[in-house]
């Protein structure tokens, strides 16, 4: 099969969070089973990143932006003429959809509230080629724009929802949240995400010595973007009660990962009301050798989210061998639960009593130490992989029974 992946963001900008790793995943899984795969994303400053970095920019020029393959995938970056925090305007998006879509057996599309998903799914429609949206925790507005967020849903969304083949949700909480929002339930299909942990994990402590966190103190890690929809503010004040009953015990709080909407800055000023300014550490944004780094010197992994279609972080944290905490609203909480962590309500309280239990309890830390393997066997990319295939060989199938069955008529 011919296979057209549709994502805002993709390699090498990664600090654009969970769906340039998983379209990434889902994209070289695929090539590797033999099946040609082209991912169509936006240009974020391809040809300056290579500047900074100094990476050789092995991408070409093409007639639509530049063009990269890697690990048998084929990337086409359109340039980017106007953008709004992740939502970009990319004019050369319709001309490649004119001329390039119908080469394509399937598409599918990654996210919600972009420009580059309604037109590829405006052009599959009229080509009769099926395609897959997966809205990756998008679908119900939570935070900023939400009236806009409801203009597009009346506009472009609804139509694009309808038109899919399926729509792919990773946890059973976004499948009860779609079918709220009025997406037939046989539409849907459950499918995990995954993770991909490091051939080579890095030096123990490493993390630790880059912030100057001391040996002997236990650290709390955060690891994401610093968004209001994951709630920092929660753990943040959840630690500072915990840090009033463990005077004697040297304990940090570190927040990694990029800032979003001026909340490192509201954290640090709700640090210092709460008077743990010396406790709380920001270590920016911190990729690859430095992320894996954070998560196995972590004494304990939280993700407080107040809505989260499934949680990358907590896989990845899972699979350094650290136990987590999330929320409820975190769809991988059921596949954790008391086996590679603890599972807590969206309230200070709750969280409160659970990092205290963690950071003391020796014996419950050990147990989750324990069943972080145990979990982190289940959460590999292969099943993920295997079912996308299956799946796109459905909706194939089916578009073709359904033109033969015009043909006929």
């Amino acid at each position: 099969m011919r296979i057209l992946n549709i994502t805002e963001t993709y390699t090498p900008f990664w600090e654009f969070g969970g769906p340039p790793v998983k379209v990434r995943a889902l994209a070289e899984g695929l090539a590797r089973k033999g099946h040609p795969v082209t991912v169509l994303t936006a240009d974020w400053g391809l040809e300056k990143r290579g500047e900074v970095t100094q990476e050789q920019n092995s991408a070409e020029r093409s007639p639509f932006g530049w063009r990269r393959r890697e690990n048998n995938v084929e990337t086409i970056y359109l340039p980017t003429w106007l953008h709004y925090r992740k939502v970009s305007w990319n004019p050369a998006a319709k001309r490649y959809c004119r001329a390039r879509v119908g080469e394509f057996d399937v598409a599918h599309i990654f996210g919600l509230y972009d420009l580059l998903g309604q037109a590829a799914a405006s052009a599959c429609r009229k080509r009769g080629i099926p395609y897959v949206v997966e809205p990756i925790g998008m679908f119900l507005p939570m935070v900023r724009n939400l009236w806009l967020k409801r203009m597009y849903h009346r506009v472009w969304g609804r139509r694009m929802l309808q038109g899919a083949s399926a729509v792919v949700a990773t946890s059973e909480q976004e499948i009860e949240e779609l079918a709220a929002g009025g997406i037939p339930r046989a539409k849907m299909v459950m499918r995990r995400n995954g993770v991909e942990a490091p051939e080579t994990w890095p030096e123990a402590g490493s993390f630790r010595k880059r912030l100057g966190i001391p040996g002997e103190a236990r650290f709390v890690l955060f690891l994401g973007r610093l968004s209001s929809k994951k709630s920092p503010d929660l753990l943040l004040r959840a630690f500072a009660e915990v840090k009033k009953q463990w005077q004697a015990v040297p304990l940090r709080l570190v927040f990694a990962g990029p800032n979003e909407g001026g909340m490192r800055t509201q954290l640090g000023q709700l640090a210092a009301q709460l008077n743990v300014s010396s406790d709380v550490q920001f270590a920016g944004p911190v990729f690859g050798q430095n992320k894996w780094a954070a998560y196995r010197d972590a004494a304990v992994f939280v993700l407080p989210s107040q809505n989260e279609n499934f949680g990358n972080t907590a896989a990845e944290a899972i699979a350094s061998g650290t136990p987590v905490i999330v929320t409820e609203q975190c769809g991988i909480a059921p596949l954790l639960v008391n086996e590679a962590g603890l599972v807590v309500k969206h309230e200070v309280q709750d969280l409160k009593e659970a990092l205290s239990r963690v950071l003391a309890d020796e014996e419950l830390r050990g147990h989750l130490h324990v069943g972080c393997a145990k979990v982190t066997l289940g959460l590999g990319w292969d099943g993920p992989v295997q079912e996308m295939e299956c799946l796109y060989s459905k909706c194939v199938s089916r578009e073709a029974s359904w033109r033969e069955i015009r043909r006929v008529e």
